[in-house]
């Protein structure tokens, strides 16, 4: 049969070839079985040279648009010309004009999910910013970092490029076994450690291997915003446990409940730790329950007064406890990676997870991390932090117990690198935060953490990012924010 083609200028002749029998296939005017002139004749029609129809046929035998028969010639394949033609899809099918444009959609829940972490702004931050969860940089070791990453950089060098274990390598597996067992007395051998992009990664995980959709997740009200919206995310009943003076209440967990959310040594946000009667009441409830316990122990690192609490890791002894720690608060969040101690019952299951879902974290981070930890230099960052962090604390509960306790009543806490201050009756959390932003003063409010129950009015100090001197010259500005409220 005659085809029409019409090739433009001398330029990519092959290319041209290729897209308009590409178009003809898939648009439907050459149908399936249609015998195709020989690269020859079309050679000669077109005044081209024959290379240049073979390569034009040979990219779209290869991509499927025609077939060969030995002795017989070129055909356009039945498949794509199936594709081309069938009516399948019900947008292909004659439409009422109120259903003609109907755009493609997310599903209802990512509509409908609400309550992000109201711990970051956009823009410029404030001259004096008390955004939690965040590290300073200025403090990081950045050349012992740099020879680490010029190691990992020649490990990648070796061999061939290809993927590695879905739950990390083995080096910072081991690094991150012996940090749990000298630090937080988890003992576990490395090959329980799996590595993620982060603890929010590890969250997703163990509810993607535990929870169907429907399911109940308890979790501490107030609570860690990310992991309420990941979890209903994944269509789990999420259901608020209130939190008093000695962590979760037991008590008033629900008795379906698949997995219990928990931040034990500096409860997110309010910043008690779980006393040790209550740790050990939710194990056996846990144990009696089926459940499994995420023990989320975001910045353990950091304890200031008092000696540290056991992790529910270290007391667990029917294994169902998952241990959940990150870097994003030791080295800083652009790291992305965190890491999960879960129950034997569950390696398995979490190991095709994180295949299925990343197939594995960034390996040559993990290799500077790793020895970054082997060295010796990640221990000795966390004890220069450790002081820094405590001074920037002593300064900070100065002002709350001092000048600003008119207006200020602080929470007890004992560790981490934020701490929660109740506002007295009278004042607005809103307008609060409302007018210190306008004195370039950063504070961000609690209240959008409850859920379950009436809100308490406060405000969530960091002081990760903010140095003494900026933390003394923003809460004294922040004093006269609050004089000028009450003039």
């Amino acid at each position: 049969m005659d085809i029409h083609l019409a090739l433009h200028g001398r330029h990519d002749l092959a290319g041209q070839i290729y897209r308009q029998l590409r178009a003809g296939v898939m648009e439907g005017r050459l149908v399936a079985g249609q015998r195709l002139p020989s690269t020859r004749e079309l050679a000669i029609s077109l005044g081209v040279s024959r290379k240049t129809t073979l390569d034009a046929f040979e990219r779209l035998i290869t991509e499927g648009y025609l077939r060969t028969r030995a002795g017989d010639g070129t055909f356009v394949a039945d498949a794509m010309t199936r594709l081309a033609q069938a009516p399948a899809h019900p947008l292909a099918q004659p439409v009422s004009p109120d259903t003609a444009r109907l755009p493609v959609r997310p599903l209802t829940i990512w509509e409908t999910l609400s309550g992000a972490m109201p711990m970051t702004r956009p823009g410029s931050p404030p001259q004096f910013d008390f955004v939690g969860g965040v590290t300073d940089k200025a403090r990081f070791p950045f050349e012992a970092w740099r020879r680490c990453v010029n190691h990992a950089l020649r490990e990648q060098a070796r061999g061939r490029g290809e993927y590695h274990d879905p739950v990390g390598e083995r080096a910072l597996r081991e690094a991150v076994s012996r940090y749990l067992a000298f630090n937080r007395a988890v003992l576990t051998p490395w090959q329980q450690v799996f590595v993620t992009q982060g603890a929010q990664q590890a969250l997703d995980l163990l509810a993607r291997v535990t929870v169907r959709p429907g399911d109940v997740i308890a979790m501490e009200d107030p609570g860690y915003p990310p992991a309420r919206l990941l979890f209903a995310a994944t269509g789990a009943q999420v259901v608020p446990v209130p939190v008093d003076a000695k962590g979760i209440v037991v008590d008033a967990l629900p008795p379906n409940a698949r997995m219990v959310y928990v931040t034990p040594s500096h409860q997110f946000p309010l910043g008690m730790p779980m006393e040790m009667e209550r740790r050990l009441a939710l194990l056996a409830w846990a144990k009696r329950h089926g459940a499994l316990i995420v023990e989320d122990d975001y910045d353990g690192e950091f304890r200031f007064e008092g000696r540290p609490m056991e992790s529910l890791k270290s007391l667990d002894k029917g294994d169902v406890v998952a241990y959940v720690g990150t870097f994003s608060k030791t080295i800083f969040p652009e790291l992305r990676i965190g890491y999960v101690v879960p129950p034997a019952e569950l390696t398995a299951a979490l190991r095709h997870a994180k295949q299925a879902l990343d197939w594995h974290s960034s390996t040559m981070t993990q290799v500077a991390l790793a020895r970054f930890m082997h060295d010796g230099d990640f221990a000795r960052h966390l004890r220069r932090m450790h002081k820094v962090y405590a001074a920037r604390r002593h300064a900070l509960l100065a002002h709350l117990h001092g000048g600003l306790s008119a207006w200020l009543r602080p929470l007890p806490s004992a560790a981490g690198i934020h701490m929660v201050a109740l506002l007295r009756p009278g004042l607005a959390e809103d307008a609060l935060i409302a007018r210190a932003n306008a004195a370039s003063v950063g504070l961000y409010g609690i209240s959008g953490m409850y859920t379950g129950q009436a809100p308490q009015a406060g405000l969530l100090f960091g002081y990760g990012g903010i140095g003494v001197n900026e933390i003394n010259a923003g809460l004294q500005r922040l004093a006269e924010v609050l004089d000028g409220l009450h003039m």
